[in-house]
């Protein structure tokens, strides 16, 4: 059983640098074809700074910080049992090329089902660009199979 003492463990906090080539990777990979995600001209026009970050783009700029890996090696969870559960976004303000973006991940619950059979953890991020502004708020839901 994961030891809920760590509830309330929170990474350190680690920025991410938000590349436009990225986002047009991530644009293609995605399927988007709206041109705000791949031209910045497009995106200048419709009132962004710069391309914008596509819906989701947050999670894959989160992951490179490695808090989940961190978090999984604090608990004594090995990354072979665990599933990825669910993951929730609230968008607070555009991210955008150029932007540095500040990831802070606690661990904010454990608890467990099927008598221990199934264990899970949940994580709230926070992203702040550059000039401290919330951008984005996530929550991941980490399922470990015992």
């Amino acid at each position: 059983m994961i030891d809920k003492k760590h509830i309330g463990y929170t990474t350190a906090p680690q920025t991410v640098e938000v590349e436009k080539g990225r986002l047009r990777f991530f644009a293609k990979a995605i399927g988007e074809t709206n041109p705000i995600y791949i031209d910045e001209a497009a995106a200048k026009k419709a009132g962004y700074r710069s391309i914008p970050a596509p819906p989701t783009f947050p999670f894959c700029a989160e992951m490179e910080t490695n808090s989940l890996f961190a978090n999984l090696d604090v608990l004594g969870v090995p990354v072979g049992k665990i599933l990825h559960g669910t993951q929730t976004f609230t968008y607070r303000a555009p991210i955008c090329a150029g932007d540095q973006v500040t990831f802070l991940t606690k661990i904010s619950d454990i608890f467990d089902k099927k008598g221990g059979a199934l264990e899970f953890i949940v994580e709230d991020s926070t992203g702040k660009n550059q000039n401290g502004e919330l951008v984005v708020e996530m929550q991941r839901v980490i399922v470990v199979r015992n």
